[in-house]
């Protein structure tokens, strides 16, 4: 059965959105600018990572890489020692990546497809979508958090399980093609707004994963190696190995599969940041 929404229902909706930003828009460097480079790094940042967080780390981040030829032609650790707080390191890696493929595939200039976009490391389509919605002020479609929760809310109240599929052709229906960038600002902080007063109603979708807790985890074992290695730069494995404990997981085996994403490297028994 196809899903179907009366017009008025888009229109009130969309009336609601842009009633609730205007009243209450957020502040953030990133809405400053339209340049490709700083919305693809914020984009990055931003992934499982809360605004309040990113917002400083982003600034810094900036002041010390302001194109994208000084991100790609810095040392890792720079870049590693700029992004440490934000966690999820391997994004550090990747943005990495993908600015040095900018430079050598597309002039240093960030590509403005999603085609395209989704070529880089580390970049998949709701990121590719976001930076061309953002930077290029193209009206494509696409379905995250906070999205979700504003539709979920607002479209099906009393349902569980709520496919992407269905918000997607909402959202389609929904989109301000005028000015989209300003569209995804307005439903970005409406559906915030949203989960902090509802309980986020974006769990009720069947694409909700919650994620894991950080205390004990691989991922927090995995920063204190990188931490370590940003003072100590090589170490034995047999080291770094005794120098940070763990109760849970193999710190042996945590490196291994670090050594396998190109997070550190290995030289016989030795480990390094690349």
């Amino acid at each position: 059965m196809q899903l179907v929404v009366p017009k008025n229902d888009i229109q009130n909706f969309r009336k609601k959105v842009k009633e609730y930003y205007f009243s209450n828009k957020r502040p953030m460097p990133w809405r400053e600018t339209t340049d490709s480079y700083a919305i693809m790094v914020s984009e990055i940042m931003l992934q499982q990572t809360q605004v309040d967080r990113v917002i400083p780390k982003f600034e810094a981040f900036m002041d010390a890489f302001p194109t994208v030829q000084d991100l790609a032609h810095a040392p890792f650790k720079n870049v590693l020692t700029h992004w440490s707080g934000l966690g999820y390191n391997r994004r550090a890696l990747w943005l990495h990546e993908a600015a040095q493929s900018i430079v050598r595939e597309y002039n240093s200039i960030v590509p403005d497809s999603i085609e395209s976009l989704v070529k880089l490391k580390g970049i998949g389509h709701n990121t590719a979508a976001a930076i061309c919605a953002y930077a290029f002020n193209q009206p494509v479609v696409y379905v995250e958090t906070n999205i979700r929760a504003a539709f979920i809310h607002y479209f099906f109240p009393d349902r569980e399980d709520v496919h992407d599929d269905e918000i997607f052709k909402i959202a389609s229906e929904a989109l301000d093609k005028n000015s989209p960038r300003e569209w995804y600002w307005a439903l970005m902080d409406y559906g915030t707004f949203i989960k902090k007063q509802h309980k986020n109603p974006a769990r009720k979708s069947k694409h909700h994963t919650k994620q894991s807790k950080f205390e004990g985890s691989r991922r927090q074992v995995r920063g204190e190696i990188l931490r370590y290695l940003l003072v100590h730069d090589s170490v034995s494995v047999q080291h770094i190995t005794e120098s940070i404990a763990s109760h849970s997981h193999s710190v042996e085996d945590i490196l291994q599969d670090m050594v396998a994403e190109g997070l550190v490297i290995q030289d016989k028994s030795t480990i390094a940041l690349p």
